[in-house]
């Protein structure tokens, strides 16, 4: 299936691995030009020399220092061209699981899971709104829509959520379409699950028995499927649109 965004120029953040550099391959694959952004310059360069075609980027910084996302957009503008894609990927837990940490660390975590997205947001979609099309995916997770992680994370990826299907219905009349990937358990390499399976094998094997209906971990290049398919034309009508892809992970009927 010809997904349509061969020539686009894409931003992935949190693209140096994971979840990210699944996606910005991906995204290249389908012909787009990925711009990623991570902190580890080791790993940007592993993930440029893994990327079909020409003409991608890799800038090597910290998206939640303080006024970071406007640094790297006027570079983007400068040196890479207007965006037509943006993937939301930045985001974690930040090993924060007190459901009674400080306000700092609440503060911590919003930056990272959804200010640094808002900021992004503000400088690109009124170019994008002006070109009459765009893409605009948030990487939410399952902990949105049910209690599945620390209650700080669960609560601002909920709130991640709930700005996507807001937000998307302002700016569709102008061709922007902005939708929600909610990941469940995925193994990554160095991830959660990798170390798990390591460290506590036991614990991994109840919980895919318990909680995963597929009886597995999701795989990257599943998700960045999913992502790649909400980029392209052919997802006109995803507006608002909030899609878990857990394995059968979650159990609510409705995410909003």
């Amino acid at each position: 299936m010809d997904l349509g965004i061969a020539g686009r120029r894409a931003l992935v953040t949190g693209g140096g691995r994971g979840l990210g550099a699944a996606i910005a391959a991906c995204l290249a694959r389908e012909g787009a030009r990925v711009a990623i952004v991570a902190r580890t310059a080791a790993d940007l360069e592993r993930v440029m020399g893994e990327m079909d075609g020409a003409g991608h980027y890799a800038l090597c910084t910290d998206l939640s220092a303080e006024g970071a996302p406007t640094r790297v957009l006027l570079q983007l503008e400068r040196e890479f061209g207007p965006l037509d894609i943006v993937v939301h990927n930045l985001g974690g837990t930040l090993d924060i699981t007190q459901p009674d940490c400080s306000l700092d660390d609440w503060r911590r975590l919003w930056r990272l899971n959804l200010e640094v997205a808002l900021e992004i947001n503000l400088r690109v979609l009124p170019p994008m709104r002006a070109q009459k099309w765009g893409r605009v995916v948030h990487i939410s997770s399952i902990a949105a829509m049910e209690n599945q992680g620390p209650v700080p994370y669960c609560a601002i990826k909920a709130a991640l959520t709930a700005y996507t299907r807001s937000m998307g219905r302002v700016v569709a009349s102008d061709g922007v379409v902005m939708s929600a990937i909610l990941p469940g358990a995925v193994f990554t390499q160095g991830g959660y699950w990798d170390l798990t399976a390591r460290r506590r094998p036991e614990h991994l094997k109840r919980y895919l028995a318990e909680r995963m209906a597929i009886g597995r971990l999701g795989r990257p290049e599943e998700i960045a499927r999913a992502v790649a398919f909400v980029c392209s034309e052919a997802a006109s009508f995803f507006v608002g649109s909030i899609v878990p892809i857990d394995g059968g992970q979650g159990r609510s009927f409705f995410g909003l």
